[in-house]
């Protein structure tokens, strides 16, 4: 998430914080689910083991949406802004985690529940035009379903196939960038209504708005903690390789990415936390 704020009425449910806040009410995650995943949700309960707006290590703050139903079905939503060719990984990661969770000690894997990973994504994950992709694993040789209840799913706000998916998802997913009350009126979903009842609610409530200006500040001051750490980590680059005599390849480290990561990996100074640390 980038950190040039707007004001909290202002923001379209494509924002991290307020996708957050707004799917922490049940009967909002439930019309979320049943309408992006095309599917009848038995009842949701958002789980409180998982922090939905905060962490303690703001270094690796998270805004992901842990949801279960009447079944033990598990879903994880996540609102995603960011081009990321990794997010396949993501995907893959977030579920391991989620069976980990969902598994007692002393159960069997066969205690596993279906799980669903949800991204919902402001630009197309994929680049082929459908506004909803899903993933299951099969074999690949006879094309049959490995059956161990595993989805994933990826929306897209900007796909093309209309006519190929449900009305109500087009409208969903053109509401996610287009949180307003005139698009509400000019679309006259019902579900569109109901979801905009709760972001309206939340951009009304000040205590909500205290939390959202509290949250940019935090990631105001992450950011300049990072950009910090990696003006010390290039400092202490610059010097071992003057110690090392390397000093007139120092002006190559601007110019060349590729010899940047090299010399950081030879002195051993690459980023410790490398990982996904964004909201």
């Amino acid at each position: 998430m980038g950190t040039t704020s707007k004001r909290f009425q202002d923001l379209n449910l494509s924002n991290y914080f307020l996708f957050a806040a707004a799917a922490e009410d049940e009967e909002t995650s439930h019309l979320l689910l049943e309408t992006l995943l095309g599917i009848k949700v038995s009842g949701v309960k958002v789980s409180v083991e998982h922090p939905l707006l905060y962490s303690s290590d703001f270094r690796s703050v998270r805004l992901d949406v842990y949801v279960r139903d009447e079944v033990e079905v598990h879903y994880n939503m996540e609102m995603e802004n960011s081009e990321r060719t990794s997010l396949p990984q993501r995907s893959r990661y977030h579920q391991a985690e989620m069976d980990v969770i969902a598994l007692k000690p002393g159960e069997d894997f066969a205690e596993l529940k279906p799980v669903y990973v949800v991204f919902i994504c402001t630009y197309d994950p994929f680049g082929h035009g459908l506004y909803r992709y899903t993933f299951t694993n099969r074999c690949e040789e006879m094309d049959f379903p490995l059956g161990d209840g595993a989805t994933r799913v990826f929306l897209s706000t900007k796909g093309t196939n209309e006519s190929e998916v449900p009305k109500e998802l087009v409208n969903l997913l053109h509401y996610v960038e287009n949180s307003t009350d005139a698009y509400v009126s000019e679309v006259a979903d019902p579900k569109v209504s109901k979801l905009h009842e709760r972001v309206r609610k939340l951009k009304q409530s000040r205590s909500w708005e205290a939390r959202y200006m509290l949250f940019e500040e935090l990631l105001r001051e992450r950011e300049r903690e990072s950009r910090m750490e990696e003006r010390n980590r290039i400092l202490a680059l610059t010097t071992a390789m003057a110690a090392a005599g390397e000093a007139e390849q120092i002006p190559r480290l601007c110019e060349d990415p590729a010899f940047l990561e090299e010399m950081l990996a030879k002195y051993r100074l690459q980023d410790a936390d490398a990982g996904d640390t964004r909201a």
